[in-house]
């Protein structure tokens, strides 16, 4: 059966062959790219929900993103280190409480994009190759069946002998293709809820270091008593 398969393969076509290695490259690619985006995606939501967890629990916003710092590859990294950035700045330039939250937020929205974008990089390949491999194949297919036509022409015959290889080329490409596209469409559906998890992570993470930067001002902020008056 092997050996069969592959003698068949040997006698198809340039064109044949050039399909059927272009949908196996296409097939080695996405298949790489789905172990490493799995390894990727787990990791980051793993590191989200442990970092969160000790960034909720520290004392002070100082201790909460020093808590982060002894791993910058966790997504929440970059996000707290975007607000840390802008609240500082915010506060050198003496902007007011609710100026610096508002700045604060637009910094960690823009973090968590960032964040996500970095996390979706390459799913686009992965759906262009589910998107593209069924008709890469139909190409294959159709292909074949006109090496079958011209050869019924060439030879004045139709006898199975005849069409039979032209056939099997259009067959195994059509098989191809499809086992290229299928689970590239299983993993981009997969990674897209992965993605969506680990952006609700990421959200309530911004949450989170908004409500920590609110604290910090409230507890610098003079309170002012009833009757008293500036200097």
């Amino acid at each position: 059966m092997e050996f069969s398969f592959f003698s068949m393969i040997a006698q198809a076509s340039l064109i044949a062959k050039a399909v059927l290695t272009l949908l196996v490259l296409m097939s080695i690619g996405s298949w790489g790219m789905m172990i490493q985006k799995f390894i990727a995606l787990n990791a980051a939501s793993r590191k989200a929900l442990s970092g969160a967890e000790r960034f909720d629990k520290a004392a002070s916003l100082r201790e909460a993103v020093q808590s982060l710092g002894s791993d910058p590859a966790s997504p929440l990294y970059y996000i707290a280190h975007q607000g840390v950035l802008e609240f500082n700045r915010s506060k050198e330039l003496g902007n007011s409480s609710e100026v610096v939250v508002d700045n604060v937020r637009r910094a960690l929205r823009q973090g968590v994009a960032s964040e996500l974008a970095r996390l979706q990089r390459s799913l686009s390949l992965l759906a262009t190759t589910a998107n593209t491999a069924p008709f890469i194949g139909l190409f294959g297919t159709v292909w074949g069946i006109m090496n079958s036509f011209h050869s019924i022409g060439m030879l004045k015959s139709a006898s199975l002998a005849t069409v039979a290889p032209g056939i099997s080329e259009a067959l195994v490409a059509t098989a191809i293709g499809l086992g290229v596209a299928v689970p590239a469409t299983v993993g981009f559906n997969i990674f897209m809820g992965k993605l969506s998890q680990v952006d609700t992570l990421l959200v309530n993470f911004a949450g989170f270091f908004l409500n920590r930067v609110q604290r910090e001002l409230n507890a610098h902020r003079p309170v002012q008593r009833a009757g008293a008056t500036e200097l």
